[in-house]
């Protein structure tokens, strides 16, 4: 299943984390501890995140690349969103195999 991940250098890397997952669990069976966080979008959808101090680790997954483009949107869109008090620039991803 292709996977694209960023890493988002911000101070607030588990709060984020956490109103992230917490404005999906409305919708998904969201698993948060801590500093990880899943949520799955659907069967074959799944954004993973891990918090440190100095940065947000994230991490989608789906077997199309198409949606693997649009899961990316999504979760950045979400992120800037939600860090509109601070500047995290542009969120570059990567893709893997």
């Amino acid at each position: 299943m292709p996977i694209s991940q960023a890493r988002v250098p911000t101070a607030e890397a588990s709060r984020y984390l956490k109103q992230l997952c917490r404005h999906w669990s409305h919708k998904f069976p969201v698993e948060e501890s801590g500093d990880k966080g899943r949520v799955p979008f659907g069967e074959d959808r799944i954004c993973t995140f891990e918090a440190s101090p100095e940065a947000l680790l994230l991490q989608v997954a789906t077997p199309d690349p198409a949606g693997l483009t649009r899961l990316e949107n999504v979760v950045s869109d979400h992120l800037l969103r939600f860090a509109f008090r601070e500047n995290l620039g542009e969120i570059t991803w990567s893709r893997a195999a």
